[in-house]
């Protein structure tokens, strides 16, 4: 049986905040869209889904995000996950100057959790908590000399 990741859903406050942020950080909108009916219920295993979705893509093509912001049933707040904790983690994004990523995400009022870690004279990489407190990890890797 062949496999291939599709994309990773992450619902969120609101759409158009989250869709600058990472539009900000280069990826693309490839499509937007409200759904609801029957389908959605099925699918999602939620009655009366009803949400407003936007698709992105990275650059490169291989990545992508759905974002969505219910409209029904009302949306839960919840605190946000911290790195230690079971489940969902992070989504992580390969950057090629991290402090330019960092300068971006600081317009939309997102700071690294503690700072930028070396690792191994490999990596330059960073957790900032995003919008929705969504953490958002950002790593450079190093060229070597």
């Amino acid at each position: 049986m062949a496999i291939k990741l599709e994309n990773v859903g992450i619902a969120v406050r609101d759409l158009e905040a989250t869709i600058a942020f990472f539009t900000d950080l280069g990826l693309t909108v490839l499509g937007r869209d409200t759904v609801s009916g029957e389908w959605t219920d099925t699918a999602v295993g939620l009655d009366g889904n009803h949400a407003k979705i936007a698709m992105l893509q990275t650059p490169d093509g291989q990545g992508r995000l759905e974002l969505f912001e219910y409209i029904h049933p009302e949306a839960i707040e919840t605190t946000p996950t911290r790195p230690h904790e079971i489940g969902m983690h992070r989504v992580a994004f390969s950057v090629d100057d991290i402090d330019a990523a960092l300068e971006i995400a600081a317009r939309h009022g997102c700071h690294p959790l503690r700072g930028v870690a070396t690792y191994e004279d490999v990596y330059k990489l960073t957790y900032v908590r995003g919008p929705s407190g969504i953490i958002v990890m950002l790593a450079q890797e190093l060229k070597k000399s």
